[in-house]
């Protein structure tokens, strides 16, 4: 019998706990992406990842942070790097030993937020807070 639930058909939390070490390993090793994560330390944005995919996928509300839009929108995020962040997340799904067609369920999911976190220019940025600062990082 198939599993319709995309959390549990992927294997839980475990799983994504797997999937999202790899996937951070990556980012904050790559010369552009990592950029925006050096002040957030590696853990907690994980632990933020698997909690906001649990509740998209069907693991039940557990997520309590910033929705997409909110929590980006202090970061010049252009098409080609989100992208460049998806081709990473897929590869590290199949990594992770997740087959195709749940791969594929995952990768659209997480597509769904690109309209939330996408700029054209970085004139769309806005600060979160008076302290923050617009990140925005030229292609190495």
């Amino acid at each position: 019998m198939a599993i319709d639930n995309l959390f549990e058909a992927v294997g839980g939390r475990p799983t994504l706990e797997k999937v999202h070490k790899l996937f951070y390993d990556k980012l904050y090793e790559h010369s552009w992406l990592g950029e925006f994560f050096k002040e957030i330390p590696q853990k907690v944005i994980e632990n933020q990842q698997t909690d906001f995919m649990v509740s998209n996928m069907g693991g039940g509300k557990i997520y309590s942070g910033a929705l997409p839009k909110n929590g980006h929108k202090h970061m010049f995020i252009s098409e080609e790097l989100f992208d460049l962040r998806s081709k990473i997340l897929r590869e590290s799904i199949l990594a992770c030993g997740v087959p195709e067609d749940l791969t594929e369920r995952w990768v659209k999911i997480d597509y769904a937020f690109k309209h939330s976190l996408v700029k054209k220019n970085v004139e769309e940025c806005e600060k979160r807070f008076f302290t923050d600062e617009i990140l925005n990082f030229p292609k190495p």
